[in-house]
């Protein structure tokens, strides 16, 4: 079909006037041009005059292909077709080809003229019925001409065999019950000796085998012919005719690989009889230029698919891990999404790679780092956890915006499944909300709420943590939201210090300096009504831990500053803390730590399936107070 339009297209150039065309300054310009010439050749298909019409119908398909109506030339199409004139014929088809399609009613018209060319002695002739055919088949078609699409499939022409294959899988493809009535004509072209047929034979197949599963005991018999068939392409020596850079007939090669995939694919017998040339193709083929990596990317599809031995598994891995030192981003953009797909199938050996994957979270093609970033997740366990969470945590603080959200679950994720101890843990998730507590979701602030709560022998460790954290930084929402939590829960244990020994964390802190941390958060500038609810309620718990008479009245102060907010909550907050300073004898037990938080069941049940690292979490939550 491109081969006919680049001919024609050629040849109208020279029939239209294409200077007056090139000449139109605006689209108003050319519109005027080809409405004139539309309307002389209208006038011109009235008279019915047979000289005229063929270049009158290239004139019109012209037309067709600048983006204008041009379907009042199918009637004329529908005459050449019927004339005896090859270049009638084939211009004919061609404009049925580019003004019809198989919803057509005009369609029907070309049935018989279709019939007559599909036995034609030009052989010619029949290849331009039947390219037609398999362009615009309709299931009515199909079923009127699948005899003679059926018959050439047996022609002694080499031309026409591989056209009628490339025709019987439209057909097929239309109408699947007619799949077996090219069985038997389908098997016998596998033992041609001529490429094209071959390659139009295995595409015959592959899809017959794609739309009915029934075939795939059929054509699994095949397999040791496929075998010998891509054997004499990779050990043949050079071919003029079909050398490509070097690589003998690589279109022929990638068909059969794919067909072996399928035929191999459940199926141990089958899959045992590949095993030997698959391992030949991987390591024979020269993956210097891109026509050998196609046929190397196709052998480890096929090999990952089937039920290969384990040793041409990892062959397979490792011809992924070459391709990611590929200067192409296509090729290594390609490896990463295969190994996405096979890391569940042997991790070990794509652990091996684990350096490159992560190199590639440097790279300059987002797309790369996408693919990158969900291979590294996907390698995380225990025995490397913290290796890969330091990678990521690396590449976090650089990272685009967009990826921060996916990333801050995952790796929260990663740390609560895979965490060597509770202070690495801890430690992990801190990281997290300085990186891009602004891109934290709600579920991460609640089990990092939860954790600590359940850890009581690190509860100063965090709380002075998360204290001189907020002291750097309070424009972290998650973060501060955390911060003012713990200090909240466990200030008095925050002013009693710890034993531990960490430049970060601030030897000696009063309970003036919280109050006075607190008052910087609600006076900045990133303070919002979620903040103020959580500052609130944590000053209301420091009265009750604090004994400093001059904090605990500037925590009065501070709460009857609220007392007209105009937001209801914050209002309301504000008057029931004030308020219950008059009840002191219950204000203490009111005020008590908060029990552990409970996770929710489908919270609990999403974090334990299996593969949840790898899911694509997108989309903010709105946080919510955990400590009412």
């Amino acid at each position: 079909l491109q081969s006919l339009i680049a001919e024609e297209l050629e040849r109208i150039c020279h029939i239209i006037d294409s200077k007056a065309i090139r000449a139109c300054k605006t689209a108003a310009d050319e519109r005027a041009v080809i409405q004139k010439e539309s309307a002389a050749i209208r006038t011109i298909f009235k008279e019915e005059n047979n000289d005229s019409r063929h270049s009158n119908v290239a004139k019109l398909l012209y037309i067709h292909m600048l983006g204008y109506p041009a379907h009042f030339g199918q009637i004329e199409c529908l005459k050449l077709v019927a004339s005896n004139r090859f270049a009638d014929k084939r211009l004919g088809y061609l404009g049925i080809m580019l003004l019809l399609d198989e919803n057509q009613e005009v369609l029907t018209l070309v049935t018989n003229c279709l019939r007559n060319d599909m036995n034609h002695s030009n052989m010619y002739i029949v290849g331009l019925a039947l390219c037609t055919l398999g362009n615009i088949s309709s299931p009515e078609m199909s079923g009127d001409l699948f005899t003679e699409v059926e018959k050439n499939l047996g022609s002694s022409n080499t031309y026409i065999r591989k056209k009628a294959a490339l025709c019987a899988m439209r057909i097929i493809r239309k109408v699947p019950e007619l799949q077996e009535n090219f069985l038997s004509r389908a098997k016998s072209l596998l033992s041609d000796r001529n490429h094209g047929v071959l390659l139009t034979a295995i595409t015959l197949i592959t899809e017959m085998c794609l739309i009915n599963s029934e075939t795939l005991e059929t054509f699994r018999k095949a397999v040791p012919l496929l075998v010998r068939h891509l054997k004499s392409l990779v050990s043949a020596g050079f071919s003029p005719e079909h050398d490509v850079t070097g690589v003998t007939d690589p279109f022929l090669q990638v068909k059969i690989l794919r067909l072996l995939r399928i035929l191999g694919k459940g199926d141990a017998e089958a899959s045992e009889a590949m095993n030997d040339i698959l391992a030949q193709v991987a390591m024979n083929t020269e993956s210097s230029k891109n026509v050998g990596n196609s046929i190397l990317y196709e052998t480890v599809q096929t090999i990952m698919e089937i039920q290969s031995e384990s040793g041409l598994r990892v062959l397979a891995i490792n011809i992924l891990g070459k391709f990611l030192t590929n200067r192409d981003n296509n090729i290594r953009y390609v490896a990463l999404t295969t190994l996405n797909k096979t890391v569940l199938i042997d991790t070990n050996a794509v652990q091996r790679h684990r350096n490159i994957i992560l190199d590639c979270l440097r790279d300059g093609d987002i797309s790369i780092r996408r693919r990158a970033l969900e291979l590294s997740f996907a390698l995380i366990n225990a025995s490397n956890v913290r290796v890969l969470t330091r990678e990521l945590l690396a590449f976090l603080e650089v990272a685009d915006n967009e990826f921060k959200q996916g990333m801050t679950t995952k790796i929260c994720l990663a740390a609560d499944r895979f965490a060597p101890n509770k202070r690495w843990h801890i430690d992990t998730v801190l990281r997290v909300l300085k990186l891009a507590g602004n891109f934290v979701r709600e579920e991460i602030l609640s089990n990092f709420i939860r954790l600590v709560a359940q850890t009581s022998e690190l509860n100063a460790y965090t709380a002075q943590k998360l204290y001189a954290a907020l002291k750097a930084d309070i424009s972290q929402e998650s973060l501060t939201l955390a911060g003012v939590w713990v200090i909240g829960e466990y200030g008095d244990i925050l002013i009693k210090g710890g034993s531990f020994e960490e430049e970060e964390l601030v030897k000696e802190v009063t309970e003036q300096d919280v109050i006075d941390l607190m008052d910087s958060i609600l006076a900045g500038p990133y303070a919002n009504q979620l903040t103020r609810e959580y500052i609130l309620t944590a000053l209301m718990k420091l009265a009750s831990r604090f004994t400093s008479a001059p904090v605990i009245q500037h925590i009065k102060n501070t709460l009857e500053k609220y007392n007209t907010s105009i937001e209801v909550e914050i209002q309301q907050r504000a008057i029931e803390y004030s308020n219950l300073f008059k009840f002191e004898n219950i204000r203490p037990a009111i005020l008590e730590r908060m029990p552990i938080p409970e996770i929710k069941e489908e919270q609990n049940r999403s974090q334990t399936e299996e593969g949840s690292l790898l899911e694509d979490f997108s989309g903010a939550s709105k946080k919510s107070d955990g400590i009412d």
